[in-house]
């Protein structure tokens, strides 16, 4: 059975997220993006825990979870969490964010036991975690050997494996003799699959998308399709685990140039560059003279052992796509997405055709023409084929779409 999993999301106790961010929002927004299966996201966090505890029920001790008494079909949560590892490595100071996933609640609460006697993980829905990654590897391992750890959105400058700031050049590197417990990897939005198949050390890894939504409109923005027969944790980490190409069917993806880190740049001086810019400046702002934010591109460009536009073999495919109410904002010429003239032709859509994703990939644009306005089957046809305008996003700012 086709499932569409968003695995890494926040909870309204992270820093810079929505206050809306509950699991009675979470269920309600995940039905009408088309969203299966999501991520209960910052676990770690004392009282959010609680809340998963008294608000969620197992579904046939299956390790995913539903709300108590949730209408019929219920979205399945499973449980996730990101943590922030700061800490030095090699004489270098690191800064790692990893995404978790606990087989059950009782994994979750061992892990935050641990964790509540010697950290702070009530300030924040992700946690600062003075401790390396082979060393926080090892420790839920300990406490379940079925905890899936992989390093989140593996690109971004400032707190990611591969980050140009504190980042590593190998998985090796940084996960030490834990490296064999790492399964996947997720590619973050300011890169896509084919920008990660030209670094052949992933290819043994199982590729992930996911949104990272710090708000319940940016749910399912990126997201990863299996196909699975019992739908279970054990189903979902074994096939991860084994990078098994028979349940693992593709992905869902934003424009990486939308992307906030997409390519080099600073935020302060507005400036920003290509990859080949970037080099020519000796990595330089021509406008401040200080060492430019070096985007995802240069980043995997520098990394890189294949040139663009080679697939690896035991790859599986990707659709990209850009909100459905960014593309109705667009078509109306409204600059607020959140309007209610927005929200009118987007639910009208979500009435006629049951999901967003069902509307953005699926739907013939005959139908969709049917029964919404000219300006936006026009779009989504656009989005599709492809055919849009980006200006890159770089050092923090996200990049503009133009359909």
């Amino acid at each position: 059975m086709q499932q569409v999993l968003d695995l890494h999301i926040h909870s309204k106790y992270s820093r810079a997220c929505s206050k809306s961010l509950t699991l009675k929002n979470i269920e309600a927004t995940c039905t009408r993006k088309g969203v299966d299966i999501i991520s209960t996201g910052d676990f770690t966090h004392p009282t959010w825990l609680k809340s998963i505890c008294n608000e969620l029920i197992e579904i046939n001790t299956s390790g995913l979870y539903q709300l108590r008494n949730s209408d019929t079909p219920p979205i399945k949560f499973i449980l996730g969490t990101e943590v922030s590892l700061v800490y030095k490595d090699n004489d270098k100071c690191r800064r790692l964010h990893l995404c978790i996933h606990a087989p059950n609640i009782n994994a979750a609460l061992d892990l935050n036991n641990y964790l509540d006697l010697r950290y702070n993980i009530r300030s924040d829905g992700r946690p600062i975690l003075g401790i390396s990654a082979p060393e926080f590897v090892k420790i839920c391992l300990k406490i379940d050997p079925r905890f899936l750890i992989y390093p989140a959105h593996i690109w971004t400058p400032w707190f990611s494996m591969f980050g140009t700031k504190s980042g590593f050049q190998t998985l090796e590197e940084c996960f030490h003799d834990q490296s064999k417990y790492i399964y996947a990897y997720e590619t973050g939005l300011s890169s896509d699959p084919e920008m990660n198949w030209r670094v052949s050390q992933l290819d043994n890894l199982t590729l992930l998308s996911s949104s990272d939504a710090h708000s319940l409109e940016s749910i399912a923005r990126e997201a990863t399709i299996f196909d699975l027969e019992n739908i279970t944790y054990t189903e979902i980490y074994d096939a991860i685990k084994n990078k098994n190409l028979k349940k693992i069917k593709s992905t869902i993806e934003f424009y990486p140039e939308e992307g906030m880190y997409h390519i080099s740049g600073h935020k302060k001086c507005k400036f920003s560059c290509s990859t080949i810019t970037a080099k020519k400046l000796n990595n330089t702002c021509p406008v401040c003279n200080k060492t430019l934010t070096l985007g995802v591109d240069f980043r995997v460009d520098e990394i890189a052992d294949r040139a663009p536009g080679i697939r690896p073999i035991n790859s599986y495919g990707f659709k990209k796509i850009v909100e459905l109410d960014k593309i109705i904002a667009q078509a109306l010429n409204i600059k607020n997405r959140k309007s209610k003239k927005v929200a009118i032709e987007y639910n009208n859509l979500i009435s006629k055709f049951g999901n967003e994703l069902n509307v953005l990939l699926n739907i013939p644009i005959t139908e969709i023409k049917k029964n919404t306005l000219p300006s936006i089957s026009k779009r989504i046809k656009k989005m599709r084929d492809g055919e849009i305008h980006i200006q890159p996003g770089f050092d923090g700012e996200y990049g503009v779409i133009n359909i």
